[in-house]
């Protein structure tokens, strides 16, 4: 055949043949990678929060009140409250009277409750009919009832009472860290998974779903 000068010869076309055998593999593909993607969305997906009903909010709302309740009664760190009484005593106050003083230094409930036990040691109510009123603060000062009762000095009751206060809190602090170590495991891993599907999971499917084909 002869070819015409300057005329450049046609590109070969490919036929339908080669471009219908291409299409199934590239269609499986495509299809392979949407279905691994929707499949992990859908796994990934956080729960539906469900909405607590009337009487779980009126439970949770008693519980946070009683808390709060709690909470406002001792709103004052008690080894502050044992420091400042340690210093009162140390200072030449009685018992009492180192109670009215640190109360009125104080003040809120923290306050109003040491300052009715100091008043109702005076009025001379027994140790246990004094503290009535805030068993907390009672059961954190019964070392002081041994120098209300004989005279004794209260400054190595109160300086014990501190000591065992700091070594509850300090245990209380770890304990807490080590749930929250614990806690933030899942939410970690919820983050890091995701990348790990998308990355090293779909291409390694998508590869061996082409070479089955």
């Amino acid at each position: 055949m002869r070819a015409r000068a300057g005329v450049r010869p046609r590109a070969a076309v490919p036929t339908r043949g080669a471009a219908r055998a291409g299409a199934p593999g590239r269609a499986v593909d495509e299809a392979l990678l949407v279905l691994l993607a929707a499949v992990s969305v859908h796994l990934l997906r956080p729960p539906t929060a469900r909405r607590p009903g009337p009487a779980a909010v009126d439970r949770r709302a008693a519980r946070a009140g009683a808390r709060g309740a709690a909470e406002d009664a001792l709103a004052v760190d008690l080894v502050t409250v044992v420091d400042l009484l340690a210093v009162a005593v140390r200072a030449g106050a009685s018992v009492p009277g180192a109670l009215g003083a640190v109360g009125a230094a104080l003040g809120g409930a923290t306050g109003r409750d040491l300052t009715r036990a100091g008043t109702a040691l005076l009025l001379g109510e027994p140790w246990a009919a004094a503290w009535e009123h805030a068993p907390a603060l009672g059961a954190v000062l019964d070392g002081l009832e041994a120098a209300w009762r004989t005279g004794a000095p209260a400054g190595p009751a109160l300086r014990a009472a501190a000591a065992e206060l700091r070594r509850t809190r300090e245990r209380a602090a770890r304990e807490a860290a080590g749930r929250l170590g614990v806690r933030l495991v899942v939410p970690l891993g919820l983050c890091f998974l995701p990348a790990f599907v998308l990355v090293g999971l779909v291409p390694v499917l998508a590869s061996l779903g082409r070479g089955l084909l």
